[in-house]
């Protein structure tokens, strides 16, 4: 691995960017709604997925963009007009206080302190001459490692991506999710690995076979873990919701339509994690289906979904990273396993491009039926995992 010559990770402090992190926040829900969205095809109607992965990714690409393909970026993901690389910087340092070692996480037993492991990297063509300008910015402010590979050596490059992959999410995601082809040169991935015990566990005697309607209305006995807590909660117009806290730094905010309600979409989220934000924890009886699930995107179908055409057809507009670079094919895979314990997930987004030339009154909230969840980071408010459960059984049958 190499990284541009003399260039350190400047230090950014996040109290600096307050609007520029509240864009990317936005930015990201906007993300995670369109990944959602494209999960709506899967069999069981079940979606993990993360936004702040994409998001990330997204960022560095956009950092190597100009003229229209920038402008358009710029506007569909409502990035910021200023600041954008120094402002994710901020947000990345702000994570790196609970990085740890994937490899050295006992699953079945998340830790007390939570495991949140955040990696960029950047593999272009050595026959193919990269921008310094670009990798001056990567280096600068994701502290992202260049490895300098023979994509026409598939038997050396592909293992070499999928082994990075592999030790950044811990073998969860074993294989880079974009589709290999010898005729790239560059691609950018962002892996994200979450692991943590929540801050009360459930007792697992209190688990138990209860009822959850599924999406399509079918009643289904599912394992489904119970207990009281002090906890943040909130409603709004055809909505529940409540924040689920780690053992530090994170939460699991959980986002319940009522019956016959639409599907909470970005802005009832939004909504939901300003409530939850100013709400003080109260006694509430909680019941959540245990989870385990995985998913799969094809990207470019989301970036078209969204508008990026400029972004996905210029044959100009990343001429700062290499001459002619053109977006080939992009992916994410993302799993997550939820249970008594706590919680571990994992995601990877790779983008590929070729150069061309007191008893209180107690609420109640049962998770009863398909409901919403993010993983947020506390402090900065970034959502880094979204997804949906509309069946929690493995087989979603």
């Amino acid at each position: 691995m190499l990284k541009a010559d003399g260039v350190e990770r400047v230090s950014a402090d996040r109290s600096a960017y307050p609007a520029e992190l509240a864009q990317l926040r936005a930015s990201a829900r906007k993300l995670g709604a369109a990944l959602l969205a494209d999960g709506r095809d899967a069999g069981s109607g079940n979606v993990v997925s993360s936004p702040g992965s994409l998001l990330v990714a997204l960022a560095m690409l956009r950092a190597g963009a100009a003229g229209a393909t920038a402008a358009e970026m710029d506007k569909v993901l409502g990035l910021p007009a200023q600041h954008r690389d120094e402002a994710l910087n901020a947000l990345l340092a702000s994570l790196e206080a609970f990085d740890g070692d994937p490899g050295s996480v006992d699953e079945t037993d998340p830790p007390r302190r939570p495991v949140l492991h955040t990696a960029n990297g950047l593999f272009v063509d050595k026959s193919e001459p990269t921008g310094e300008g670009y990798l001056h910015s990567l280096a600068r402010h994701y502290g992202a490692g260049v490895y300098p590979v023979d994509f026409q050596d598939e038997a050396a490059t592909k293992p070499a991506i999928d082994a990075w992959v592999n030790q950044n999410t811990g073998g969860r995601i074993k294989k880079a999710p974009a589709q290999y082809d010898r005729r790239d040169t560059f691609s950018v991935l962002n892996a994200v690995y979450f692991a943590s015990a929540w801050k009360v566990p459930f007792d697992p005697a209190d688990t138990s076979e209860l009822p959850f309607t599924t999406s399509d209305g079918r009643q289904v006995s599912v394992p489904t873990m119970s207990g009281v807590q002090d906890l943040a909660y909130a409603q709004g117009a055809g909505w529940q919701a409540v924040d689920l806290p780690y053992a530090d730094g994170f939460v699991m905010r959980l986002v319940l339509p009522d019956p016959g309600a639409p599907k909470p979409g970005p802005q009832e989220i939004a909504d939901a994690a300003r409530a939850l934000e100013t709400a003080a924890p109260a006694p509430l009886q909680i019941t959540l289906p245990k989870w385990e699930q995985k998913s799969s995107f094809e990207l470019r179908k989301v970036f078209t979904e969204l508008g990026l055409q400029e972004m996905l057809n210029t044959g100009t507009g990343f001429d700062a990273i290499q001459r002619g670079l053109k977006i080939q094919a992009a992916g994410q895979s993302a799993s997550i396993t939820v249970a008594e314990k706590g919680t571990v997930a994992a995601a990877v987004t790779q983008i590929n491009a070729r150069a061309v030339s007191g008893v209180a009154p107690m609420e109640v909230i049962r998770f009863d039926r398909p409901f919403l969840y993010e993983i947020v980071h506390v402090e900065t408010g970034m959502p880094l995992f979204m997804g949906r459960v509309s069946d929690p059984r493995p087989s979603g049958s």
